[in-house]
């Protein structure tokens, strides 16, 4: 019987998912210790392609097909056919960087005795354009990520696990259930939220690095933020203590940017306070974006403040759709909505 099964959710990674899996697949650990499940969501370029000529390499990969096509879904097909006792989720855009992945993972579960683990996930993956470069120096920076989180942190230590468990116990699973398949993003962040809520500990370790491709694109940026700000109402809406005031400062920020201008015309003074806050955004994005890259080339340091703008923007943008779903659908945004 496997002692690792790892985990790989995928729709349309014809770009990276070779390189992934030959980092997984590759790993010195025995491979009749581990299995490689992957489920596609009916992706329409070559990955399918890929996985199943890795196959006839790896007799330790399975394919799996995933009908309802998201994450969460993915997640848990892979699950119910795990045979391991430790479960790791590697998405199918980034890169294992040690050879000794999976013995570290052992190891951590091993000798910490702790329920999950969680792992530094920097965007520092190799040959990036000048505007993947600025997007990981800006979601590095506490004013592109939620400061809560230690995904970027390179301290050992046990921590909350609602944003770093990626891997985890099979019991946990008998404890806390499956991922909830009405998430599209921030299944994880949800998942583990139970797991938090059921008394289950999470150890970090930087051993554990996997390193992700930023988006190419500011375009994906803006709709890589909005599907997490999606994923954090939804969240929201199901556990309303889990929205922080970190994740709420850019829906508010935004929503004060579309409503100050009509408020201007009832009480007019509100236009010097609009015009102070506007300028002290731009003073910090501004600073912060010059701080960040003073050591970077100028081609990748004038893209910084508008990878910020995306970051917020984006984000604020699909939190507020998902509310206002919710709210034409329902009439109300409450936890009621989703159970």
């Amino acid at each position: 019987m496997p002692t690792v099964t790892i985990i790989v959710p995928i729709r349309n990674e014809a770009s990276f998912i070779g390189a992934t899996l030959r980092s997984l697949l590759d790993q010195d650990y025995p491979a009749d210790e581990f299995e490689v499940l992957v489920a596609d969501g009916g992706s329409s370029d070559s990955t399918v392609a890929i996985v199943r000529a890795l196959q006839a390499e790896y007799p330790n990969l399975r394919l799996f097909f995933n009908p309802k096509r998201i994450s969460s879904a993915a997640r848990n097909i892979a699950i119910r056919h795990m045979a391991g006792r430790y479960a790791v989720i590697v998405d199918g855009h980034c890169q294992i960087p040690d050879r000794r992945y999976l013995r570290n993972v052992v190891e951590a579960f091993e000798t910490t005795g702790a329920d999950t683990l969680g792992r530094p996930q920097p965007l520092d993956a190799p040959h990036p354009t000048d505007f993947q470069r600025a997007v990981a120096v800006a979601r590095a920076s506490r004013l592109g990520h939620n400061p809560e989180s230690d995904i970027f942190s390179d301290e050992a230590k046990f921590v909350p696990p609602q944003s770093t468990a990626i891997a985890y116990r099979r019991e946990v699973f008998q404890r806390v259930g499956l991922f909830d398949e009405r998430f599209d993003a921030c299944e994880d962040v949800e998942f583990n939220h139970r797991v938090h809520a059921a008394g289950l500990t999470c150890y970090f370790s930087p051993k554990l690095k996997v390193v992700y491709h930023p988006r190419g694109s500011w375009q994906g940026l803006f709709f890589q933020l909005g599907r997490y700000g999606c994923g954090r109402a939804r969240l929201a809406a199901k556990q309303f203590e889990s929205l922080t005031i970190p994740a709420l400062v850019p829906p508010l920020w935004v929503l004060w940017l579309l409503l100050a201008p009509l408020l201007c015309a009832i009480v007019p003074e509100i236009g010097l306070l609009y015009l102070g806050l506007l300028l002290l955004y731009a003073a910090v994005i501004g600073a912060g974006s010059y701080w960040l890259g003073r050591n970077l080339p100028w081609a990748v340091r004038w893209q910084v403040p508008l990878v910020f703008v995306g970051i917020h923007f984006g984000f604020a943008y699909g939190f507020w759709r998902e509310v206002g779903r919710r709210v034409r659908t329902h009439g109300v945004f409450s936890r009621s909505i989703v159970r």
